[in-house]
């Protein structure tokens, strides 16, 4: 698959086709527990991303299976078995029905294009340093796209795991898909969603990360969730940052001097029991 993290197609136990991120991919380890973590939480929200998995890639499968390699600078390296990313395949396999771009006479009548404003909450909130990234899918007899919002590996800054934040990050390259963004209703019911998120249920998601996929290192991962849950009372304040940048992406906007409103937070409490059942 085309990206930095040299994705493979696969197809699971279950009969699903899945886009693996291997954990030797060239970007880091921690792109992979970016991605779980991201895609759960927008998910959790009700955005439009695919359906992951933690999958298991055997050693006898990636033995008999030549392509299961990497290109890392001027050699390559086979893909390291164990449990990898899967991102379930949205739309199909036929031509047309799942494309990574539309031309503006298409995007402006993609069905679900509200979301892109729900997504770049969800990228604010997690410090995605990346360009917000779709694919756009539909049946056989389907005019008209959806889009499905994919590759969370660099929220949290990528391997880093730090938050830096700037006002351009986390955005999509086209400003389309904010014209019709009048006010912070523009990105309901997803932003209201995220600051009322319980702590409970975002600790419960890292769990389900594999300790492989950050080095194991608990603290590590505490420190990362906790400095989430307090961010969840800031993202009005980093949308705000983004429109009143210099690229003016919300033309739209009712009451252009208006500051972000205090969003609604359910504190950064602790759940101290979370990693009872890890294992060191």
């Amino acid at each position: 698959m085309r990206g930095g993290a040299q994705s493979h197609l696969m197809l699971g136990a279950d009969g699903e086709l899945y886009v693996v991120k291997f954990q030797n991919n060239p970007q880091h380890v921690r792109v992979l527990a970016n991605e779980l973590l991201a895609s759960r939480l927008g998910a959790l929200v009700g955005l439009s991303v695919p359906a992951c998995e933690v999958v298991e890639v055997t050693e006898w499968l990636i033995e008999h299976t030549p392509e299961l390699d990497m290109e890392l600078g001027h050699s390559r390296e086979v893909c390291r078995p164990g449990l990898q990313f899967g991102s379930r395949l949205v739309g199909g396999l036929m031509p047309g029905q799942l494309v990574d771009y539309l031309a503006d006479e298409h995007l402006v009548e993609v069905r679900n294009l509200p979301e892109f404003a729900g997504m770049l909450a969800l990228d604010k909130w997690t410090c995605n340093v990346n360009g917000r990234q779709a694919v756009y899918h539909k049946k056989r007899r389907e005019k008209r796209y959806t889009a499905a919002f994919i590759d969370q590996g660099y929220c949290f800054h990528a391997g880093e795991w730090r938050y830096a934040d700037a006002p351009l990050r986390g955005v999509f390259a086209r400003n389309l898909v904010y014209h019709e963004v009048t006010g912070w209703e523009s990105f309901e019911p997803w932003l209201s969603r995220m600051e009322a998120v319980a702590a409970e249920q975002v600790w419960a998601i890292a769990e389900t990360v594999p300790p492989e996929w950050y080095g194991g290192d608990l603290n590590e991962m505490e420190r990362l969730v906790e400095g989430l849950l307090e961010r969840r009372s800031r993202v009005r304040e980093l949308i705000d940052q983004f429109r009143v940048s210099d690229r003016v992406p919300f033309p739209k906007w009712v009451g252009s001097g208006e500051r972000a409103e205090k969003g609604r937070s359910g504190g950064g409490e602790r759940v101290h029991d979370m990693w009872s059942k890890r294992v060191m």
